[in-house]
């Protein structure tokens, strides 16, 4: 027997941009010893990859967060192109993993704070002007608490390297 529901029933099964971001923030917590930066690569709705950065546990500097979902999600599709991927970051990609993001022709990028040293969706370059691209590009998604576990990550650091949290002159 089959049911017809009626719409005001229908259950919504989307997420926002704000949702995907908190997963990769939650990605981010679980770096451990390495720069807190989270990312998801989603297809069509769905989660496909999730990593944190790896740099330090795998004494590897090219373990981006992006790097790695790129990586995995390539290995899960095969081929990007044509397909409906977004890529949420915590932080500003930098110009390696914003070159790789456009080279994989994911459609959408969107991240969390913005990164004034090395962000290259804007805040020092912009690598989609620089590869000519046409990625659709958007920053400041949940940004105090993308931030703040930067600020906090860098505060811990001081901490044990100089026994204090706060920078002297």
């Amino acid at each position: 027997m089959i049911f017809l529901l009626h719409s005001r029933f229908h259950w919504q099964t989307t997420m926002n941009n704000e949702q995907f971001m908190a997963l990769a923030l939650e990605k981010a917590a679980t770096s451990q010893n390495d720069l807190p930066i989270g990312a998801i690569l989603v297809c069509d709705n769905q989660v496909i990859a999730a990593s944190s950065n790896t740099k330090e546990k795998t004494s590897n500097p090219l373990n981006h967060a992006e790097k790695i979902v790129i990586e995995e999600g390539l290995k899960k599709l095969g081929d990007f192109r044509g397909k409906n991927i977004k890529l949420y970051v915590t932080l500003e990609p930098c110009p390696m993993c914003a070159a790789a993001i456009i080279l994989s022709r994911i459609k959408e990028v969107y991240f969390g704070a913005y990164d004034l040293l090395y962000g290259a969706f804007g805040s020092k370059i912009n690598m989609s002007q620089i590869m000519n691209s046409k990625i659709k590009i958007q920053g400041g998604i949940l940004e105090d608490e993308c931030s703040k576990i930067l600020k906090n990550y860098f505060k811990q650091l001081r901490e044990e390297e100089y026994g204090k949290s706060e920078r002297t002159p």
